[in-house]
């Protein structure tokens, strides 16, 4: 049973992995349509890996109150940890490489209004 939480959670983290890096990808590309649809699914899997992790606590902390050796797990958990700190590196790098990108179409919008008198579109009545 833990062995398959494991396998669960080095699944969806390798996926969140490659979700993230085709995100850099495609940002870099002004892909955002592609972006948008693989949100949803990076969201779905990103709950999935929490629940899995606390599955994961649940299930090594039964087996360490039943007086099991939860050791023989060590390995297959300093795996996990050493994918999801890549995840949360590369969530920094996409990150910093979002946020120039929202201020400057910040910047843009921010210009328009400035021209149009504090509005983006101006109506005419």
């Amino acid at each position: 049973m833990i062995q398959e939480t494991i396998m669960d959670i080095k699944i969806i983290t390798q996926e969140l992995i490659d979700a993230i890096n085709l995100d850099i990808i495609d940002v870099k590309a002004a892909n955002h349509e592609k972006l948008l649809v693989r949100n949803d699914k990076k969201l779905e899997m990103m709950e999935m890996l929490a629940n899995s992790k606390l599955k994961l606590n649940e299930e090594l902390t039964t087996l360490f109150k039943n007086g099991n050796d939860v050791k023989i797990y060590k390995d297959s958990i300093d795996d996990i940890e050493i994918k999801l700190k890549e995840l949360y590196f590369l969530n920094g790098r996409l990150g910093s490489i979002v946020l120039p990108v929202k201020e400057m179409y910040k910047e843009i919008i921010d210009d328009i209004k400035s021209v149009n008198g504090g509005s983006i579109v101006e109506v005419m009545a």
